[in-house]
């Protein structure tokens, strides 16, 4: 399988590409006004302790107070052993935290006061109790070296907390490893040095920027090429490719084509489809998204797709082909938190469990932590899906002017019908002899044609005149009914 990285970059915006077998896996949006702030770390100040929720709402600086549960605390802190937030802080409290999650939506960011500063290879956690090896990492031999070695640098250098081994950790040498957490004690006793002279409400330590960390963190064994069409970028990412990375720098490369990067494979169209709610499968069927405040839906349907020798295979091979298309999705949209699938029914237990495979086998090349449950008796699949970043529609897009984000209109007719009851109600209400309805085209046009013979039966019935004007600028739910 052939992988590539491409970096577009302009002065207001880095757009990172994860490329395989020439389709777009993943994408990956950083604006400068909106700039991810998972991993900087802030001197805040308490600002509300919520004794009822155990959390606590502490300012950072940021135009909304940040939220620090108490379950986010460190091992340290919580060493005293109570389960009340209040025996921990109040406020007016100045404390240093970490931001895990960006703030999404009306929610501010979530932060954490267990630190931890990721390299190349480890995870630095100067206030943990323990040290661990990556999951991904599954050899137990290799696991069994990476904590020793772990454990033989914690000994000999007394240096305090634990550290985590990356996946890219595997098969790397000892004395790499050495340098890398070397490198990170290093960088934490500099970040606590800045604690103690900064003021509060300030960003203390700020993560690399996004082309840097597409390095440190998407950069894998198998990637042929990273593509950045930034001469100055491309610079930064050499420099940065040469201390820690010094395996890769031939893999990086200054795009300088006529075409933008992006349009190498079409990536630029991918991105309008990844904003569309109906996917396309080959087969024929589709998939349909919804994404709403709460969680995300996925529909599966067969469409057009009548399949070979009978019903069961051709409702299994669509749930197959929609398996791999929803592992690829989720990554590319960048969907979080609570996500249902409604596969199509199977009969079979057997057709069931290949499904669910399929899923979890695809959503292993995700970076996201994800969890899946088994078919529920509806025929529905729960998963869950660790969200740090907004989605792409959320980055991307804004709620319709005209729907507030429901997708629908009011018809025409519905319309025509509130303003017969506001009529109605303003003439009940208030001794009136005129109206005049304001409404848009579309409306208007159905008052004065199809409705017009009730608009003269209500003219009649309440005795009062009633005139109707156009409004370019109305949308088809918009009215108003004025008295004359």
């Amino acid at each position: 399988m052939s992988e590539e990285i491409l970096i577009n970059v302009t002065p207001p915006e880095t757009r990172v590409a994860v490329i395989e077998n020439g389709v777009l896996q993943e994408l990956i949006i950083e604006r400068v006004r909106q700039k991810g702030l998972v991993g900087n770390i802030y001197r805040g100040e308490v600002c509300r302790v919520l004794p009822g929720m155990q959390a606590a709402f502490v300012d950072i600086g940021l135009e909304k107070a940040a939220f620090l549960h108490l379950s986010d605390f460190n091992s340290q802190e919580l060493a005293g052993g109570s389960e009340h937030i209040e025996h921990y802080l109040r406020e007016g409290q100045k404390i240093v935290v970490q931001v895990t999650k960006d703030p999404l939506g009306n929610k501010g960011a979530r932060l954490t006061t267990d630190i931890s500063i990721p390299s190349r290879y480890q995870v630095y956690m100067p206030y943990a109790s323990n040290s661990g090896v990556s999951q991904r990492i599954e050899y137990e031999d290799e696991r069994l070296r990476l904590r020793a070695c772990i454990e033989s640098y914690l000994q000999k250098n007394t240096v305090p907390g634990g550290f985590i081994a990356r996946t890219a950790a595997e098969c790397v040498e000892d004395v790499i490893l050495y340098s890398d957490m070397t490198f990170l004690v290093k960088l934490w006793e500099s970040i606590l040095d800045k604690c103690h002279k900064a003021t509060v409400k300030t960003l203390i330590h700020e993560d690399l920027p996004l082309s840097v960390r597409t390095l440190r963190d998407l950069y894998k064994d198998g990637i042929e090429k990273i593509r950045v069409d930034s001469r100055e970028t491309h610079a930064r990412m050499i420099e940065f490719a040469q201390t820690f990375l010094p395996d890769i720098v031939p893999v990086i490369e200054h795009y300088t084509g006529e075409r933008p990067v992006f349009d190498i494979y079409n990536i630029e169209d991918e991105i309008s489809r990844a904003l569309d709610r109906k996917v396309k499968l080959k087969s024929g069927g589709h998939l349909v998204f919804d994404q709403t405040e709460s969680m995300t839906t996925i529909d599966v349907n067969t469409g057009g797709y009548v399949g070979g020798r009978n019903l069961e295979e051709t409702i299994f091979k669509t749930n197959l082909e929609a398996a791999q298309s929803i592992s690829r999705q989720l990554r590319l949209r960048n969907l979080g938190g609570i996500i249902i699938i409604d596969f199509i029914d199977m009969q079979s237990n057997e057709h069931k469990k290949q499904v669910l495979a399929a899923l979890q086998r695809n959503l292993e090349k995700d970076h996201a932590k994800t969890k899946i449950t088994e078919v529920s008796v509806l025929g529905l699949v729960e998963m869950t899906r660790k969200r740090t970043r907004e989605s792409l529609e959320h980055i991307l897009c804004e709620p319709c002017s005209t729907c507030g984000g429901r997708g629908v209109l009011k018809t025409a007719e519905s319309i025509c019908l509130e303003i017969f009851r506001e009529i109605i109600r303003v003439v009940r209400q208030y001794n009136v002899q005129q109206i005049l309805v304001l409404a848009s085209e579309q409306v208007v046009e159905l008052l004065l044609d199809e409705e017009a013979d009730m608009l003269a039966e209500l003219e009649v019935f309440l005795n009062v005149a009633i005139k109707i004007r156009s409004e370019t600028e109305y949308n088809q739910e918009h009215y108003d009914v004025v008295l004359l």
